[in-house]
């Protein structure tokens, strides 16, 4: 199995070093590049071919929603792990909007920067549920009405793909839909694929913001 590619994108240097040394010591991880701007995140990903982008919000010139923003209008599949220091910052809202597929406080323990880029490449779970939770359900409220296209992808949904929607967006993990429906959890892993095709999502992230936007969970449900 080939390593994670990660790139990281922040505009203090210190923090650019410190998470590259962090990563560059596991085996499955490789940081095969580094930016101080967001202007630089588009040609950095697609050159490095970056499965996870470390991202910073708060940067000169081109902050990290913007750059996700043009990964995204670039069709770009680099996942994107938005780097933030307040757990309810503002532009994690936005952040979400433009495409993150999670979020991590800078300050977190080591372990928890592993953890959350292996999570964010493989797209099998939220991360930091107590906020992210918190902040998909500010977007459920704050989300425009569903379009007829979010209707027609919802309808492709098989029932039981449904309800591993629904459990998915109530931070459930593969295991724990897996002993809630009764299935294997190679089923389940199978019906989460199959949500994110139909859905025309690239992550779990995106499957859940989806399911709260467009009315199949209600903000604190």
């Amino acid at each position: 199995m080939s390593a994670i590619r990660v790139v990281v994108i922040d505009d203090q240097e210190l923090l650019r070093t410190g998470f590259r040394m962090i990563l560059d010591v596991e085996d499955d991880i490789d940081v095969v590049g580094t930016a101080g701007d967001g202007d630089e995140a588009v040609d950095l990903c697609r050159s490095a071919a970056a499965d996870v982008a470390l991202m910073d919000v708060r940067m000169p010139r081109v902050d990290g929603i913007e750059a996700t923003r043009r990964l995204r209008a670039a069709s770009i599949e680099t996942r994107v792990l938005v780097l933030t220091t307040f757990d309810l910052d503002e532009y994690v809202f936005d952040a979400l909007r433009a495409g993150a597929s999670g979020f991590l406080l800078k300050d977190a323990p080591p372990d928890d920067l592993v953890h959350a880029v292996r999570v964010v490449a493989s797209g099998e779970a939220l991360l930091a549920p107590s906020v992210t939770r918190r902040l998909i359900e500010e977007f459920g409220r704050t989300a425009p009405a569903p379009r007829p296209a979010d209707d027609e992808r919802l309808a492709r949904l098989t029932e039981r793909e449904r309800e591993v929607l629904v459990l998915m967006a109530r931070g459930l993990s593969n295991g724990e839909i897996a002993e809630q429906l009764y299935l294997g959890e190679a089923t389940v892993k199978t019906h989460v694929g199959r949500v994110l095709m139909k859905l025309e999502v690239r992550d779990r992230v995106q499957a859940v913001v989806h399911a709260y936007a467009t009315g199949v969970v209600a903000p604190g449900a």
